[in-house]
């Protein structure tokens, strides 16, 4: 299944932030803005508090009957943050997501934030490999010039 940073090369190490001070609107309008489901929080200093989603959004808002242009990203974000480093395999990332329920895992390297990888991350590289093992086994199987037009050289 491969290494993150394997993933990350292919998808892109762009990772947004949001200070925990900013409104659940302006987070809102950096998710769409950049099409992504996850801000990664800091604070002035530029330290990670946390990680604000759209899942935060619709449990944590919407239900608790908070407006959005109001609410502070500081009260509505997940403050506990599981990392991964490039290092690791994607499976452990994704038994670590279906373990801790989350959705987004930031990557850390040398205490340096270097790239973010979702769930949705992962299915699309684990599609992508199960689509060229599959035409892999299928020219082995049949042949590369299966259903070609044999020619003749007289």
């Amino acid at each position: 299944m491969g290494f993150v940073k394997n993933l990350l090369e292919h998808k892109g190490k762009d990772v947004y932030r949001i200070n925990l001070k900013e409104t659940v609107f302006a987070a809102l309008e950096m998710l769409a803005k950049y099409d992504v489901g996850a801000l990664i929080v800091v604070d002035k200093t530029d330290k990670i508090v946390g990680i604000f989603s759209e899942r935060d959004y619709a449990r944590k808002v919407i239900l608790q009957g908070k407006s959005s242009k109001n609410a502070k990203v500081k009260e509505m974000m997940t403050t506990t943050v599981y990392f991964v480093k490039p290092e690791n395999y994607l499976r452990e990332c994704l038994e670590l997501m279906t373990k801790k329920r989350t959705r987004h895992l930031p990557v850390m390297e040398d205490d340096k934030l270097v790239g973010l990888v979702s769930i949705g991350d992962i299915v699309s590289r684990i599609i992508s490999e199960q689509k060229t093992k599959i035409n892999y086994l299928e020219n082995y199987i049949v042949g590369s010039d299966y259903g070609t037009t044999v020619k003749s050289y007289t």
